[in-house]
């Protein structure tokens, strides 16, 4: 009992500098979510039921507009299904300790930065993943309900400010491996292409937001394994 106790504390310690990074990034969804046309109330709904900053900045638009369900089931699972590879490998370190049922809950808040924690270590259990997680999750609704109440109260000017911080944090992950990488780079421009498209072409604007993230995500993601292809594969291909 004391060994697990441990195990929570040390989990809780080791999710603290993710938890604090989460208040500032959900801060800035808070207010993007109220100056969309969300309440305090649901803005902290949608965080406390998702725990995912691109899933999330592309659910808000499509709900305010009316999007059908098939709309934003769809985006989220393009958006999201990097984390069910990143749970197939988190499994893989969980002990014995670890219930079929608390596998469900650890998946829920399996974030980037929480696979990166517990991937480091070679076996984890169930107190530590549940530690691991607790601090996240809690600075993830704390920052969204204190950036949703913000955005209610500060004045227009300002959180339109605010709200271009979470677009920056997305572009602040994207460039420095873009500038690293030609391949990301090329994939990056394809979908800023395809974007583009959709927003100006006459034929293609009235396709709904959902829709134009899945298609420019697929499309950008097929045509850059397509022009870049794993050389790997292209061995296999050859000796075939």
């Amino acid at each position: 009992m004391k060994n697990a106790e441990n195990l929570f504390l040390k989990g809780i310690k080791d999710g603290v500098p993710i938890c604090i990074g989460y208040v500032s990034v959900a801060f800035a969804f808070g207010i993007f979510a109220v100056s969309n046309g969300l309440t305090a109330v649901e803005a902290l709904l949608v965080s406390m039921t998702n725990v995912t900053s691109a899933g999330q900045l592309a659910a808000v638009p499509i709900m305010v507009t009316g999007g059908t369900l098939l709309e934003l089931a769809a985006s989220q699972l393009v958006i999201n299904l990097r984390y069910s590879l990143m749970s197939i490998t988190l499994s893989q370190r969980l002990d014995e300790t670890v219930r079929m049922r608390d596998r469900f809950l650890i998946a829920f808040v399996n974030t980037d930065e929480v696979f990166a924690v517990a991937a480091s270590k070679p076996s984890v259990g169930r107190s530590y993943m549940f530690g691991l997680i607790l601090t996240p999750f809690l600075g993830w609704s704390a920052g969204t309900i204190i950036g949703a109440v913000a955005g209610s109260l500060l004045p227009p000017l300002v959180i339109s400010a605010l709200g271009v911080a979470i677009y920056g944090m997305f572009i602040a992950i994207v460039v420095p491996v873009a500038k690293e990488d030609g391949k990301v780079l090329f994939c990056v421009i394809a979908a800023i292409l395809m974007s583009c498209a959709f927003r100006f072409i006459p034929a293609l604007s009235g396709v709904q937001s959902g829709f134009v993230i899945i298609i420019c995500s697929v499309a950008a993601s097929a045509i850059s394994a397509a022009v870049f292809p794993i050389e790997n594969a292209k061995e296999e291909k050859n000796e075939l």
